[in-house]
Order: structure tokens, then sequence, then C-alpha cells
């Protein structure tokens, strides 16, 4: 991260932006997100989509401004936001794995673009933490405008990776929803674990 002191402002951006689409993997969200919308309706679905990447800029932006005093003002360590955040993971993990999480989300009101989708999938503890991180080395105007550009722009992509996903839904249909829904558990039970190995060794101060 001390390169980023010597680099021009684009640069900055860029280096910025292609970190966070790396850690925010909006390709990655896909299976899961088709998961928790298959019983909604397509404009349903792009609403979510939107809303989804809508959220979770919303909470790395209150982060990059505010993210240090509150976690100084609550006495929360990064290694417990991570631990709750796998935590919160890995019960959404069961329920897509037996098949809740689809079936209810169908049938109530339920906005699984701020939870699960807006946080912690996408504004998960790896991205606030790098975006509080870039914003401690953005120490010009030029910087600070390009790391805001930079986040912005990679929310854009996210609504429209999601959005463009959609349209899977019409091709492979109930039993292939149902398959989605399994493997999106799969993968999302596999990032809680991982997120809570990491926060124990966080604690630990394990290699």
């Amino acid at each position: 991260m001390n390169s980023l002191l010597h680099v021009s402002a684009i640069t900055f951006g860029i280096q910025a932006f292609v970190t966070l689409f790396v850690i925010l993997d909006p390709p990655g969200a896909i299976p899961i997100f088709l998961s928790l919308v298959s019983g909604k309706s397509q404009k349903q679905r792009v609403h979510l989509a939107w809303q989804g990447a809508a959220s979770s800029l919303i909470i790395i932006v209150v982060f990059a401004l505010f993210g240090q005093f509150i976690l100084n003002y609550l006495h929360i360590s990064l290694n417990a936001l991570q631990g709750a955040g796998g935590l919160l993971l890995f019960l959404i993990s069961m329920e897509l794995l037996t098949g809740k999480g689809t079936e209810e989300s169908a049938t109530k009101n339920v906005n699984v673009a701020m939870v699960p989708l807006g946080t912690p999938i996408l504004a998960g503890p790896g991205a606030i933490v790098t975006t509080m991180l870039y914003v401690q080395y953005a120490h010009t105007t030029q910087a600070k405008l390009s790391l805001s550009a930079a986040i912005v722009a990679v929310h854009i992509v996210i609504g429209l990776t999601l959005m463009f996903s959609t349209k899977i839904l019409g091709i492979i249909k109930d039993s292939g929803v149902t398959l989605v829904a399994r493997v999106a558990g799969l993968l999302v039970a596999a990032i809680a674990v991982e997120m809570m190995v990491q926060s124990i060794k966080g604690f630990f101060n394990l290699a």
C-alpha cells in the first residue's frame, strides 16, 4: 500500500477500482443473487439488482467516511466484524441449502437486496477494510475524487452485472433455480467459514 503514496490521482483511482472489483466480485455474487430473487418478477429482480448495488455503495461510503470512528466508539475490532459477518452468512447458507431461503423470500416481503446481498456478501469486511485503507492514502483532493469515482464505478458495474444476470432465470427454469440455490448455499457456506477462520486467526494472532 505504501506505493499508493507516489502515484498520480488517475492511477490511484484505477488501482482502487480494480482492487474493489476483485474483492466485491460481482460475477461471484450472481449465483447467490439468482437464488434469492427466483420467486420475484422480472421488474422486481431488476429493482433488487440495483437496490443491492445501492445498499453496498451506501455501506462502503459510510465506512469510508466514519468507519474508524464507528469501530472505535463501539469498541469493535475488525476481527469481530469479520466473525459476525461470517456467522450471518453461515445462517443464510443453511437456508439456501435447505430451500428455506428461496421459498421464504418468494412468499414474504423480505428485502434480500440489503441483507444478505448488500451486506455482507458485497460490502463485507474485506471491502470495508480496503476502502478505509484507501481513504487513509487519499491525501489530495484529486486522489479523494478519484477514489470516490472508483467506488461509484464499481457499484455501477455491480448493478449492471446483477441486472443482466436475471435473464438467466428465464432459461434455466425451476429445476435450474433449485440447483443454483444449492450451489449458492455451498459457496456462501464456504465464504462464511473462511471469514470465521480468518477472524479467529486475527483474534489469536495466528499465522
